[in-house]
């Protein structure tokens, strides 16, 4: 029993001081790949705008939530001119 509870202790304390460290630069690193993706779809600004917000430790987290609440993006793609069919 006592190794398990040394086991617990360390988990706890040393392992999820690490996490907690890691976990935003995790996020950045996370919305730093995706930048070039996003600004594709969105334009360059739009893009910017977008991978900027998601890479913040606090901000990007809460957008993603409420983006998903909400069922849509805030920054929307950009719009593209409708191709017309030759005849």
């Amino acid at each position: 029993m006592a190794i398990a509870g040394n086991l617990i202790g360390w988990g706890k304390g040393e392992f999820g001081e690490r996490w907690a460290r890691a976990l935003p630069w995790i996020g950045t690193a996370v919305a730093v790949a995706l930048m070039f993706d996003t600004m594709r779809r969105k334009g360059v600004v739009r893009g910017g705008i977008d991978t900027a917000l998601n890479a913040l430790p606090i901000v990007g987290p809460v957008k993603n939530f409420a983006e998903g609440v909400r069922g849509r993006e805030f920054i929307g793609e950009r719009r593209r001119p409708a191709r017309s069919l030759p005849r």
